[in-house]
């Protein structure tokens, strides 16, 4: 199948650890190349933010296409709704001079906006994954919630007009079905982990006899780790490894990570927390096999990547009950789960299993199990290309 994929503010290509680069970038990434090795032809399109940056680029036997939508400068993904209009017109252009795609899979509710836009034009028809919500978002972060005003109305929307919707966890599912989305409208298709890159043999980073706490993500507020700094008080000698956020030497740059700083030295943590800073991604499983446990302790989170990694490389995950993580981590089979913004239970949860090898050890093979046997990209990308064909059957019956 010729699919096109639209992700206007997550670049395959991007640098992750960015306040706007993470999950969805790997998604994309990585979805984008399982499909191409299973023979379809795939094409990501994603807003052109850097002058030089070629118009179209093949990497990982796909093509990232950049799109001329808006100022070639690095915005705000919250600032880019004025310009899905343009974005879209270009698109639709693109596909009539190189060939319409049989389906087009938005990810993110803009790049559903620009999807659609498109489709009316040429006749193409629409998958959205949305990976994050804006009702849950504005639930969580209240007045700090800088989405654009009707956010809300465009996604119910797009769950009404588009072909279908792949949501990634029940959570999620059970939030559209809120909104007024159908739930047969809906398929349930979680991402998925490279397991032949995330695996419990190989190199790991370098540690010291300290029992090792890894959390991974980008350094923002709702990660949760100044709960996690706080729950390091209460697990005697392990030390709390935070990796992600801006290159090291501009670290301490990072406002929030200055503030993560003050919190350690008041809990009289310091010599136990470390920031690493951003991390290469070839790098990851190197950090990910050097830990004991892996904690996932978002306020919310709509999926969630890294505790599949971890758990890909043998690591239990301690984890917030939040989202898409009350699918991936079974508890108190490959971790535990314990409530958001409670630093409490998290620590209780931590020194359980550092202080019960038998237990930890357990946990991570059901981990390494689960991600493999559930959550591997070949078997999630065939299945997402099952909803491609699907969608693609009926529009050519209607026409």
């Amino acid at each position: 199948m010729r699919v096109a994929m639209i992700s206007e503010h997550a670049s395959p290509l991007a640098a992750l650890g960015g306040v706007d680069a993470g999950g969805q970038n790997t998604h994309v990434a990585a979805l984008a190349a399982e499909l191409a090795g299973q023979g379809h032809e795939v094409r990501v399109y994603t807003r052109r933010d850097d002058p030089g940056t070629p118009e179209r680029v093949t990497v990982r036997g796909f093509e990232v296409v950049h799109v001329p939508a808006g100022p070639p400068s690095v915005l705000p993904k919250d600032d880019l709704l004025p310009h899905m209009g343009a974005f879209a017109e270009w698109m639709a252009a693109d596909w009539r001079a190189t060939g319409l795609p049989d389906v087009a899979h938005a990810h993110f509710w803009m790049s559903g906006l620009a999807a659609v836009t498109a489709s009316r034009a040429c006749g193409v028809p629409v998958v959205q994954t949305y990976h994050a919500l804006g009702t849950v978002k504005r639930r969580h972060q209240g007045a700090a919630d800088t989405s654009p005003a009707h956010r809300t109305a465009y996604e119910r929307q797009l769950g009404r007009v588009v072909d279908r919707v792949i949501v990634q966890c029940r959570d999620e599912e059970h939030e559209l079905a809120s909104m007024g989305v159908p739930r047969e409208r809906t398929s349930l298709v979680p991402s998925g982990v490279d397991a032949t890159r995330f695996r419990p043999d190989g190199p790991a980073a370098p540690r010291g006899e300290r029992p090792r706490i890894l959390t991974v993500g980008r350094l923002v507020e709702r990660k949760g780790y100044a709960e996690l700094i706080r729950a390091l008080a209460s697990v005697p000698d392990a030390e709390l490894v935070i990796a992600g956020g801006p290159a090291r030497d501009r670290l301490m740059a990072d406002p929030y990570a200055r503030r993560l700083h003050e919190l350690a030295r008041a809990a009289g943590v310091s010599g136990r927390v470390r920031l690493t800073g951003a991390i290469a991604p070839a790098e990851m499983p190197r950090w990910y096999r050097s830990a004991d446990v892996l904690a996932a302790a978002p306020w919310y989170e709509p999926f969630g990547l890294t505790p599949l990694e971890a758990m890909a490389c043998g690591v239990p995950v301690v984890a917030t009950a939040v989202g898409g993580l009350t699918d991936t981590v079974v508890d108190r089979v490959t971790g535990e789960l314990v409530p958001p913004r409670d630093p409490g239970a998290l620590a209780a949860a931590l020194r359980r299993l550092l202080g019960d090898d038998v237990r930890r050890i357990s946990y991570g093979a059901a981990a390494l199990d689960r991600a493999r046997s559930v959550y591997g990209w070949p078997a999630i990308a065939a299945r997402i290309a099952d909803v491609y064909a699907s969608v693609a059957r009926v529009r050519e019956a209607v026409a």
